[in-house]
């Protein structure tokens, strides 16, 4: 009530009120209204406008911007109208049975105040639209230059969406020249104003037609397949070309033309959205001391951002990169800046450390992912390897089990089968400690075992992007070498799940697809960038580097899978493990190996451990 205009607007309204019902009574009786029913007109309206009035502030009438009138408010706006009439039917049939009074004259208001009170909201609606916003700029004589010709890819949802949003922002320097879909049964007809013009095949002659600077790609839950054949039109219409983001914003209303972005690789995977049990990860986070190591990499530090949004306690951030850490918090700490965080700089193989650690913030939940991933430097330094993904494992699978941890997640990856490497072996040692320790405790221990994440440090993506960058040449190892790819987001997510499946022991495996040529994710890349391969930017075959294997696998030999209660989550049917006494035998002469930098003997002793690791000599 303290608004200012608040005052006006109910007064427009309860005139407009005693407009719609003056016209109700000279519509009824032909503009002649006899004695008897004016005194009936002047007694109602003593009670009518304030049920009105309280009706339309029932429904949030006087609580949205009318400026932005849309269905919304006047669906709201049919409902108190409705509910008031009614109310008013209801007075007039049990205090006077009607008698006296004329029925029509209340069906007649019901529709004269929707008329006059929507015809007042939508009314301002238009005067800011043709005063501030695009109207205004549009009107002959004043066309801006500077406007940016557009075209839409997707009369659908998401392109209503974008062409409401370019229309309603007075900011935007967009131009819509028409929409392009391949619906036949669109074609000819408009989306607030805006033409459906043609489909894919004929967007290059349209574009040309019209002049077009750039095309804008609004399509929800598209393929990849599909997208790679629009990819390829905007290719032949010459003309550069991005995105809109996922249908989940569309479908909260969080669509904004600075969502749109450029086309990425990730848009061309052709993963599907993860479905998570959202009820269960929360339950065993929040609340919760949540230790994440490793939370500066590319995995650690999107699962500390995903594990944020399920309300922990505590948020612990390990480590070994200062500014690394120094970032991530500062990102978790404006994304929730209610959290309380606290940044750990420590190596995980640094066991005393550790402890002290644990000791101190007595984490309940912990998802380790710190590890070395870098296959070939992992060859040339593999003490490293067995520092950091062998001893720092066991570290923090036996101070969990110290400490009583709820539960304990580590990364693993699908280069732990039948491992060709030192970093797939260690990895797959990390698997082997994992299954020890199940047996110990409480504590549920479990791994999970995915393949290659787009975009991580040290992928392939980043690589091919800064040598295009140079006008490359962009390095292949092999024409035929695949691999498994998921986004990080993804990924992530369903490591989160995995948790809330693991009872203790279970090697999870993520449901990777199709593995994907690295040649052909190069080609797409370069497209993507706008060039053509082997013409503009050159694909050069280097080889296979030291540790490098063609084909990736999820399972070895004599292991078993069955499916979880999640679909993209499987788990390892294998109850085979090493007890711990015996690995730890087997780890005091690889660790001593290790400190005298005995890269031969190291490989010796993890083939001893890891009978289907097949070191190159």
């Amino acid at each position: 009530m303290r608004r200012n205009n608040l005052w006006l607007i109910l007064g427009i309204d309860m005139l407009l009120i005693v407009l719609a019902h003056y016209l109700a009574y000279i519509a009824r009786f032909d503009g002649i209204v006899l004695r008897k029913e004016w005194a009936n007109f002047f007694f109602v309206l003593t009670w009518l406008v304030p049920v009105k009035v309280l009706c339309l502030s029932y429904f949030d009438l006087y609580k949205g911007m009318w400026r932005y009138t849309g269905l919304y408010d006047l669906v709201n706006l049919v409902k108190a109208c409705a509910v008031s009439s009614m109310t008013a039917i209801l007075v007039i049939l049990a205090v006077f049975k009607f008698q006296g009074f004329s029925r029509s004259v209340f069906l007649i208001d019901l529709f004269a105040t929707l008329i006059l009170l929507g015809g007042y909201r939508v009314g301002i609606r238009l005067f800011f639209m043709y005063t501030e916003g695009p109207m205004r700029r549009w009107t002959p004589g004043r066309r801006p230059r500077d406007l940016k010709k557009v075209l839409v890819i997707g009369a659908g949802a998401m392109g209503e969406k974008l062409v409401r949003e370019i229309h309603e922002n007075p900011s935007l320097h967009f131009d819509m020249v028409g929409l392009i879909d391949d619906d036949p049964s669109k074609r000819g007809h408009k989306i607030h104003g805006v033409p459906i013009l043609s489909d894919l095949h004929n967007m290059h002659r349209v574009a040309e037609k019209f002049g077009v600077d750039e095309i804008i790609i609004a399509i929800s839950r598209i393929t990849a397949m599909d997208m790679r054949r629009i990819v390829n039109h905007c290719k032949v219409a010459g003309l550069p070309f991005k995105t809109m983001p996922g249908l989940g914003e569309v479908l909260e209303g969080r669509l904004t033309v600075s969502a749109i972005r450029q086309v990425r690789y990730e848009d061309l995977l052709g993963r599907e959205p993860v479905e998570l049990d959202l009820a269960k990860i929360e339950g065993y986070i929040r609340g919760k001391r949540v230790l994440v190591t490793g939370g500066a990499g590319s995995i650690g530090s999107e699962l500390c951002k995903q594990i944020g949004g399920y309300a922990p306690r505590k948020l612990l951030i390990a480590d070994r990169s200062e500014s690394g850490l120094y970032d991530i918090n500062l990102q978790i700490r404006d994304m929730y800046p209610h959290l309380e965080t606290q940044e750990l700089l420590c190596a995980v193989q640094n066991r005393e450390l550790m402890d002290r650690l644990f000791a101190l913030h007595r984490p309940e939940v912990v998802f380790h992912a710190a590890a070395y991933k870098h296959v070939p430097m992992m060859e040339l330094h593999p003490w490293e390897a067995v520092f950091n993904n062998i001893l720092g494992t066991r570290n923090i699978l036996d101070l969990s089990s110290q400490y009583s941890v709820e539960r304990c997640v580590v990364v693993s990856t699908d280069k732990a089968v039948r491992p060709t490497n030192v970093m797939g072996a260690t990895k797959r040692v990390g698997e082997m400690l994992m299954k020890a320790f199940a047996t110990r405790n409480g504590t549920r221990f479990m791994a999970v075992r995915f393949g290659n994440v787009v975009g991580s440090a040290g992928s392939v993506i980043p690589l091919f992007r800064k040598q295009i960058e140079r006008r490359g040449p962009v390095t292949v190892t092999h024409p035929e070498v695949t691999r498994y790819f998921m986004t990080i987001p993804e990924a992530c997510s369903l490591i989160l799940q995995t948790g809330a499946l693991g009872e203790g022991g279970e090697i999870f495996l993520l449901k990777m697809g199709t593995p994907i040529r690295i040649a052909d994710m190069a080609r797409d890349v370069i497209t993507l960038h706008g060039f053509k391969p082997d013409v503009d930017i050159e694909i050069k075959y280097i080889g296979l580097r030291p540790g490098e294997k063609l084909y990736e696998e999820l399972i070895t030999a004599g292991e078993d899978v069955m499916e979880t209660q999640h679909k993209d989550i499987m788990v390892l049917n294998s109850d085979h493990h090493r007890e711990l006494v015996d690995m730890d035998a087997s780890l005091k002469t690889l660790v001593k190996a290790a400190l005298s930098c005995e890269g031969q003997a190291i490989k010796q002793l993890l083939k001893e451990m890891v009978p289907e690791y097949t070191p190159e000599n």
